[in-house]
């Protein structure tokens, strides 16, 4: 049998606003593909023969021998997945759907798929598959407990090879250092996709993860921010850093996620070990700590002040603190912009990137402005951090779409892109 996993597309900050790529003449960031494909392809038996389409690359909607078509998808590639799922089920293919959209929305996705996988879906793919061979697909499929993250081989990434060009695309590549948070963070799925059970890949794991794309010429991408929490959580992040080091070359990381309170937390000597590890770039997450939502009301100067140490922190250590903004928190209003703006040139941050807050489906979030009643739009590709799909508290839906463009064209006003290489593959548009 023949399985087909399919990453549908999804609208990206400069395909929402193309005024975009006049103030910041950079190439278009592809991102990551998809891990959990990757993960779920390595779960598969030899048996099954597998194909990968990467919708983003080139449309994933011809035929196909496959005997299903799995997808795996978030809340802005939504509405092209199911627009994928009518056209593989017109052909009389099966479809089953997963990842964090289905996760939270499976009502949405019930009646467009065959099946359904609600959550980690390492602990029912055997079940899928089973029934897949005597076509009884059930309707929903729920693990009833936690992966456990030592039994899981390494992800396949070879998926991701070209076949006409024998190149892999595209250059950053996601590495998974744990599942879970015990946090509930306001925009924030994580808790409520992967339990707020917080699992640890062993070293080895990751280590083998970051190996993998080395040998394929990629960069890796440590995304979970939650590796620089306090206690266990940080002593497995130094402990990587460490083996690292041991090998006798830094690693190549495109950038490593945080946010201002962690890098606060950070001894001076965490982070002189993350730069030898070859760390260079943070992608520094705000809009969700105290930190930043305080920073930039206008009435918090110790929050500033905070913002401004964080900021001196990682550029003292040598890691460049590619920054992000979030408009549109309920403590956001129209001088918001300026004191960003003001911020960023004051602290020296080079590199940054500017978001929309968005309530996406599943989050504590969504579910208070449905209570709400703030929540207007729900066309699931504008849910892409460049659109405002709901009221603000203080300012208007316009009010933000326009402050979110002027952050981007005021910030890179001016700015020589000669010297930013870098930003050629962080910038995420």
């Amino acid at each position: 049998m023949k399985i087909l996993f399919v990453y549908p597309r999804f609208s990206r900050h400069a395909e929402a606003h193309p005024e975009l790529r006049a103030w910041v003449p950079l190439n278009e960031y592809l991102g990551s593909p998809s891990l959990g494909i990757a993960a779920m392809a390595a779960v598969t038996p030899d048996s099954f023969e597998i194909e990968f389409r990467d919708d983003r690359l080139s449309p994933a909607d011809r035929p196909t021998d496959a005997d299903i078509v799995a997808f795996s998808f978030f809340t802005p590639a939504a509405s092209r997945a199911l627009e994928l799922a009518a056209y593989f089920r017109a052909l009389g293919k099966q479809t089953i759907a997963g990842g964090i959209f289905p996760t939270m929305m499976p009502d949405v996705c019930e009646p467009h798929f065959d099946a359904v996988v609600v959550g980690e879906g390492e602990p029912v793919w055997a079940q899928v598959l089973s029934d897949l061979r005597s076509r009884a697909l059930q309707r929903r499929y729920k693990a009833g407990q936690s992966q456990r993250l030592t039994d899981l081989p390494l992800p396949r990434v070879d998926l991701y090879l070209n076949k006409e060009t024998g190149h892999f695309q595209p250059d950053d590549y996601p590495v998974q250092l744990s599942r879970g948070c015990p946090l509930t963070c306001q925009a924030c799925v994580l808790p409520f996709s992967m339990t707020r059970s917080l699992r640890h890949f062993s070293i080895d794991h990751v280590v083998g993860q970051l190996e993998q794309l080395a040998k394929r010429g990629k960069r890796a991408c440590l995304t979970e921010d939650t590796s620089w929490f306090p206690g266990e959580n940080v002593k497995q992040l130094r402990l990587l850093f460490e083996r690292i080091i041991a090998r006798g070359a830094p690693a190549t990381i495109s950038y490593i996620g945080i946010s201002m309170p962690m890098i606060l937390a950070s001894s001076t000597s965490m982070l002189e070990l993350a730069k030898q590890a070859g760390v260079d770039m943070f992608y520094l997450v705000g809009g969700f700590d105290p930190v930043t939502r305080g920073a930039f009301t206008g009435k918090d100067p110790k929050s500033l002040a905070r913002a401004h140490d964080a900021v001196k922190k990682s550029l003292d250590a040598g890691i460049e603190p590619y920054t992000s903004f979030l408009l549109g928190n309920d403590t956001d209003d129209e001088g918001t912009v300026d004191r960003m703006l003001e911020f960023a040139a004051a602290s020296g941050i080079t590199k940054a990137e500017f978001a929309i807050f968005t309530p996406y489906p599943g989050t504590p979030a969504w579910t208070r402005l449905e209570k709400e009643e703030r929540i207007f739009d729900r066309e699931w590709s504008h849910y892409n951090d460049a659109n405002c799909v709901f009221e603000p508290r203080l300012m208007s839906a316009d009010e933000v779409t326009r402050g979110y463009l002027r952050l981007w064209r005021e910030f890179y006003a001016g700015k020589d892109f000669s010297t930013h290489d870098v930003a050629e593959r962080t910038i995420q548009f």
